[in-house]
């Protein structure tokens, strides 16, 4: 299936029926009051996060998606029939825009997240509600109110836990496939991943993360060339970039420590948040290196490269180091996890007490304005009282 992250579609929600003007004709009853009823809702539109979906495909040639309308109200009271609504189904991480402003609407970052994406009009009133004791038989009615109408873009962000970074051919794909579920297309030439493939890596029975594989990105990505800068979008939800370099390239004057440092300053020309990730170096290949060669070549790259963060020795192909690595990282990515599940129960815990407070401060004023309208009242019996009493001296006197 050919894979789309880039869309944009036109939802359309059903009109409101109109309510109807109509009155009861019965036998032997010649005079029957009105018994216009009301028109049904419109259809509203609706966008849900499906699991099974991993591509914008479907919107990708069908641009207009409308629900449907409601229906006109009947006589003998009954009403329209209401317009069913219509749902989209996303692929998770689907971020949703305003077509015209730009401005972000939706993003769906949960399986089975429901948005209202246009809502349906409400049907019109009929002649039924207009009855009163002056006006018997009135002939009014109202008519439907129209179902909102958006532009809109969708853009996907594939959510992983781990995202694999490196120039073409350093030997991504063959890792996806050699740690996951993922069987990329894999061949002896650059650019063979055209498009993002997701892995599953389980590392025990209950524990696993989703690792990301992209095109590979070049010098002059954050510009433009090539096609890494297309998909590295695709990293911004990763808690952690695996920067995968080649030690065995396949060109003997190939500047692998210059190929190196390319490939983070295009991370911080395109997203500087992006650059600010944690990232961990690996180091691919190493089948391809005498075994005596390969500890001096290594010391030899992290010396010109300066790199001072973690690194992992492996060779994808051989999956030599690849379990240590794996395992490194779902450590790794537990403990991040586990960070913001304590983040978002503490700030739960925060919203719950100050839905409290609020509540508390709510009823509070409530009761202040209780017992201000209590004193008013009895401040005005008071003065009536009073005025009465004078009014009633006075008469006294003046008899």
């Amino acid at each position: 299936m050919k894979f789309i992250d880039e869309a944009n579609i036109e939802v359309i929600a059903g009109n409101g029926g109109n309510g109807i003007a109509t009155f009861r004709r019965e036998k032997n009853k010649p005079n029957g009051g009105p018994d216009g009823g009301d028109g049904g809702k419109g259809g509203s539109v609706y966008g849900i996060a499906d699991e099974n979906l991993n591509t914008l495909i479907d919107y990708r040639y069908t641009k207009k998606f409308l629900a449907e309308q409601g229906e006109r109200g009947g006589s003998s009271d009954c009403y329209g029939k209401c317009g069913e609504d219509k749902y989209l189904k996303l692929p998770v991480g689907t971020m949703i825009f305003d077509g015209d402003s730009g401005e972000l609407l939706h993003d769906l970052k949960e399986v089975g997240m429901t948005v209202l994406l246009a809502k349906g009009g409400n049907g019109g009133l009929g002649n039924i509600h207009f009855k009163s004791s002056i006006n018997r038989s009135p002939r009014q009615y109202t008519a439907g109110t129209d179902g909102e109408r958006f532009g809109l873009r969708l853009e996907l962000k594939v959510l992983a836990d781990v995202g694999l970074l490196g120039m073409p051919n350093a030997g991504k794909s063959t890792l996806i496939s050699a740690v996951s579920n993922a069987r990329p297309k894999i061949a002896d030439y650059p650019f063979t991943t055209l498009h993002p493939n997701l892995g599953v890596v389980r590392t025990a029975a209950e524990r696993s993360f989703v690792i990301a594989d992209i095109p590979g990105v070049i010098e002059g990505a954050a510009e433009g060339a090539g096609l890494g800068h297309r998909f590295l979008k695709h990293l911004a939800r990763t808690r952690v970039l695996l920067h995968l370099v080649d030690l065995a390239p396949m060109f003997e004057d190939t500047d692998i420590v210059y190929e190196a440092r390319a490939i983070v300053e295009e991370l911080q020309k395109y997203d500087p948040d992006l650059f600010d990730k944690p990232r961990w170096l690996v180091l691919n290949k190493l089948d391809l290196i005498a075994p005596d060669e390969r500890a001096q070549r290594i010391k030899v790259f992290l010396d010109d490269y300066g790199w001072t963060g973690r690194v992992f020795e492996i060779s994808g192909a051989t999956r030599d180091g690849c379990e240590h690595l794996m395992t490194e990282i779902q450590n790794f990515v537990d403990a991040i996890k586990h960070e913001e599940k304590i983040a978002k129960e503490e700030q739960d815990a925060l919203d719950a007490a100050q839905k409290i407070i609020d509540a508390r401060l709510a009823f509070e004023r409530h009761e202040e304005q209780r017992l201000r309208s209590e004193q008013n009242a009895l401040a005005r019996a008071e003065r009536l009282a009073a005025a009465k009493l004078a009014d009633n001296e006075g008469r006294e006197s003046d008899a």
